[in-house]
Formats: structure tokens, C-alpha cells, sequence
């Protein structure tokens, strides 16, 4: 079975005091870096949410109305606890929710058996990504404790959403409670 773990835009902007801070971005930080760390996938992927300076619509109106956060290096760099483990990986830009809206991403999933899915926003494009994910028949895996949301009912919010879709879809667990490979 071939795993792909899937971590969805760790960026500054989300971090604690930041304007749009979740939750627990730090600590889901820490728990990314520990499942990167046990080798236990045989890939993963990170992207990271960019302004397309060409947007049109309701993304033209979402890009001026967050100029400062776009325009933002330091909100828009990964999150520093990342650092010694987001070297061996690539980092794919995206300028909608879902992060499958990225060829390469994409491809990769369709590749995999099974995504596992880690990262901010939870109600946005974390919520994004898992529903195209299970539209195009790619088995999910929603690590609870490695995504982070603005606030809690909005968390618990998405974890129902997907609890409809549970178990054939999407399976919602924590990053210590993961299937194995012969699940």
C-alpha cells in the first residue's frame, strides 16, 4: 500500500497572533515533523497557499481584500518548526483552496492508495482538499490532531461533515491511531 501524506498550507499567517492564527498551528507542526519523522509514508507533498495576482471574481475581491497578508513575506514563508524536515520535500504554490487544483499534486495523490491529510485551515482548504480528494475516488485519511481550524466549532464543524462520509471515504483518526499498511 503506498501512503502519501499530504500537509496543506503551514504558513506564518496561521501561527498564534498572526491575523488569521488557527488553533494549534504550532502543535500541529510538532505532530507533522514526528510523522515525517517515522518514515512511515512513502511521500510526502506540501503546498502553500499564494495570491494569483491575476485572479478574477470572487478571488480578485479575496486577494484585495487581504493585500497585506499577500503581500506579506513573512506570512506567507512555512512555518519555521517545519524547517528540518521541509528540505527533503517539494512545496507546490496554490492559489485556490484545494490543494489538488496543483497538477503535480494531483498527480502524486492519484498515484497514491491512500492520502493522509495534515494542515490549515480545516474548515477551508483542508475541508477543500479532502472533498476532491474523496470526488475523484482517492482514499482519505483525515489526521485530526495534525489539522488546525480557526475555532473549535468550526473544528468540530468539519469533523462532522466528514464523519458523514466515514468509514468508506474518509477515515477520521489522530496521527497516533493511524491505519497501518495492511489496513
Amino acid at each position: 500500500m503506498k501512503d502519501l501524506l499530504l500537509v496543506v498550507d503551514m504558513q506564518n499567517v496561521y501561527l498564534k497572533n498572526q491575523k488569521w492564527a488557527c488553533l494549534d498551528t504550532e502543535g500541529c507542526a510538532e505532530r507533522i515533523v514526528s510523522l515525517i519523522k517515522s518514515k512511515r509514508f512513502d511521500d510526502v507533498v506540501f503546498t502553500k497557499f499564494i495570491a494569483d495576482p491575476q485572479a478574477s471574481g470572487v478571488w480578485a475581491d479575496y486577494n484585495k481584500k487581504y493585500a497585506d497578508v499577500n503581500a506579506s513575506d513573512f506570512a506567507n514563508a512555512m512555518v519555521s518548526g517545519l524547517d528540518e524536515v521541509i528540505s527533503e520535500y517539494p512545496v507546490y504554490q496554490k492559489s485556490v483552496y484545494s490543494s489538488l487544483a496543483v497538477p503535480e499534486v494531483l498527480e502524486k495523490c492519484r498515484n497514491a492508495d491512500r492520502v493522509f491529510v495534515a494542515g490549515v485551515v480545516a474548515e477551508c482548504c483542508v475541508l477543500s482538499t479532502v472533498l476532491n480528494l474523496i470526488d475523484l475516488g482517492i482514499y482519505t485519511v483525515y489526521v485530526k490532531d495534525c489539522i488546525s481550524g480557526l475555532d473549535r466549532p468550526k473544528e468540530e464543524a468539519t469533523e462532522l461533515i466528514l464523519s458523514g462520509l466515514s468509514p468508506l471515504h474518509v477515515l477520521v483518526c489522530t496521527s497516533g491511531s493511524l491505519p497501518g499498511a495492511d489496513q
